[in-house]
């Protein structure tokens, strides 16, 4: 794993005013999840993405404040659970200060390759290594270079939009 720390630049940009900003750019919701030597932890997010399908990589930005943080840097796994509509309020425990074992009881989880929890239900699931971290300003920028994945073609998927959720129904191939 290589770690990389990029300098922050002056910015006019008030914080707030970018918050505001980002709020009205939808995304999809996800319980990142970990398990392994540092422990079992997780949390949700919206900033994933996707970085490239060869080798398959997605990002996944975390906050190094985050109680999770050295659990995940750490185990060096993590699966990536992009959640179901039907997942909302276990968005909120993961995204809460529920203990951490309280917010696993509440669904239920498999393993794949890596050893970090699967959601049963997720409308995709990324089972990944962290092959690469990077520090920008309060966050790591975390590759995750996929080794397993799993995909539920059935229900609505979860997005978070001016501050709040939102179903987006699965349209049938044309």
């Amino acid at each position: 794993m290589s770690h990389t720390a990029l300098s922050p630049a002056l910015s006019a940009v008030e914080k707030q005013d970018f918050r505001n900003a980002m709020a009205r750019l939808g995304a999809a919701v996800n319980i990142i999840t970990t398990d392994g030597p540092g422990g079992r932890a997780g949390f949700t997010a919206s900033a994933v993405c996707s970085v490239t399908d060869s080798p398959p990589t997605l990002l996944v930005c975390l906050n190094r404040s985050a109680s999770v943080w050295p659990t995940f840097m750490q185990n060096q796994v993590l699966c990536v659970n992009t959640l179901a509509a039907e997942h909302e309020a276990l968005s909120n425990l993961f995204g809460g200060k529920t203990p951490m074992a309280e917010r696993f009881i509440a669904a239920e989880w498999a393993t794949l390759l890596t050893g970090a929890p699967i959601l049963n239900g997720a409308v995709a699931s990324f089972d990944c290594r962290i092959s690469q971290t990077i520090s920008v300003g309060t966050h790591d920028i975390l590759f995750c270079e996929a080794q397993a994945l799993v995909c539920n073609h059935h229900g609505a998927g979860l997005i978070y939009f001016d501050r709040g959720y939102h179903h987006l129904l699965r349209q049938e191939a044309r």
